[in-house]
Parts: structure tokens; C-alpha cells; sequence
């Protein structure tokens, strides 16, 4: 048998349960990602890294996506009473925050590919966060949705053993008469392995 390296991984070519644009199809998923993005990256992070708590996470996903999109309103809005160069480099803040949430985003989700053996689909880990990021992110619920499921319903699968046999008394009379026969010939040869040749 050949021992696989310890550096061996096994090929990414599985798809994906469902599609980036499937969010109707797991609606409760949906609607947190729609309204609560971070809540459902922090259960995303805890269901693959187990030993995070879910509350870590979802806090850096608030303070850095929503409290970005929060300072771009603000920006917006206020444009007309903020210096030009202020409100530029305010924008190339929120633009390098948001591609390094992109990026740290696009990890997990790496790390999601390689625990189930998933291509990158529709393309790069990171650039799907950075272009797509709600949709990315309820995808991967429904991907690990789709395991759990699938995994419960593996071990819920149960085999019942055999029935018990039992032999009834005539069974037994006729196994005993057999044993009985077939030895009755060994006992014969037996007896006649004991005769001695005489000489005449």
C-alpha cells in the first residue's frame, strides 16, 4: 500500500451545492445577509473554525464593512461641506479597508474550498468577496448547510443486525444422526488400522 505525503492534498474539483446568485433559495440566510451581513459571517467563521466564537468575527465584520459603508454615507452626504482632499482620501481609505476585508474574507472562504474539495467558482476566493460579497457569503451558509445536512443524514442511517437462528429439536436429531454417520466410518477405519499382518 503507498502512504500519501503529509503535504498531499486531495484535488479541488467538486462543485458547489448551489450557485452564487441562489440566495432565494435558503431565504432565512437571505434576509440575514441582506440586513445582518455581519451576523452571518461570524456563524460562518464559527461553523468552520469552531474554536471562534461567532461574536469575534461578526464585531470585525461591523466595525469594518458597515462602519465603511456608514463613513461612505456620512461622506456623501456631507460632500459639500468637507475639503475636496479630505473627502479623496476618505475614499481611498474606504477603498483599501474594503479590499482587505475582501481579502480576509476571501481566506475563509479558501479555507472553506479546501475542507470539502470545492473549485474556485466563479473565480478567485478573493476577488468573489471583494466583487460579490453578500452573495458570497450566503452561499458559503448553504454550502456548509448542505454538508451538515448531508452528513446527518449519513449518520442517521442505521443497519439492523441479523435475526438470531435457532435449531428446533428434529434439527438437532438430524444434525447428531449426521455427526453420528459420518464418524461411524472413521471408527471403522480405526478398527481396521489396528490389525496386525501375521506371516504364514
Amino acid at each position: 500500500m503507498q502512504v500519501l505525503p503529509e503535504t498531499y492534498e486531495p484535488p479541488s474539483d467538486e462543485n458547489w451545492t448551489t450557485g452564487i446568485f441562489a440566495c432565494a433559495e435558503d431565504p432565512e440566510s437571505c434576509r440575514t445577509g441582506l440586513f445582518c451581513p455581519c451576523v452571518l459571517y461570524g456563524r460562518n467563521i464559527e461553523a468552520v473554525r469552531e474554536e471562534i466564537p461567532w461574536t469575534q468575527p461578526c464585531v470585525c465584520h461591523a466595525v469594518c464593512v458597515e462602519g465603511g459603508m456608514a463613513l461612505a454615507a456620512v461622506t456623501a452626504l456631507f460632500s459639500g461641506y468637507i475639503d475636496p482632499q479630505t473627502t479623496v482620501v476618505i475614499c481611498e481609505g474606504l477603498f483599501f479597508a474594503w479590499w482587505m476585508c475582501g481579502i480576509y474574507s476571501g481566506l475563509f472562504r479558501q479555507e472553506l474550498q479546501k475542507k470539502y474539495h470545492l473549485k474556485n467558482a466563479p473565480c478567485d476566493h478573493c476577488m468573489v468577496h471583494c466583487c460579490l460579497h453578500w452573495c458570497a457569503l450566503c452561499q458559503e451558509h448553504r454550502e456548509m448547510k448542505n454538508h451538515l445536512s448531508d452528513a446527518d443524514a449519513s449518520s442517521s442511517t442505521t443497519m439492523d443486525p441479523p435475526p438470531v437462528q435457532a435449531m428446533n429439536t428434529e434439527e438437532r436429531k438430524d444434525a447428531s444422526s449426521s455427526s453420528s454417520s459420518s464418524s461411524s466410518p472413521s471408527s471403522a477405519k480405526s478398527q481396521h488400522n489396528d490389525l496386525e499382518m501375521v506371516p504364514l
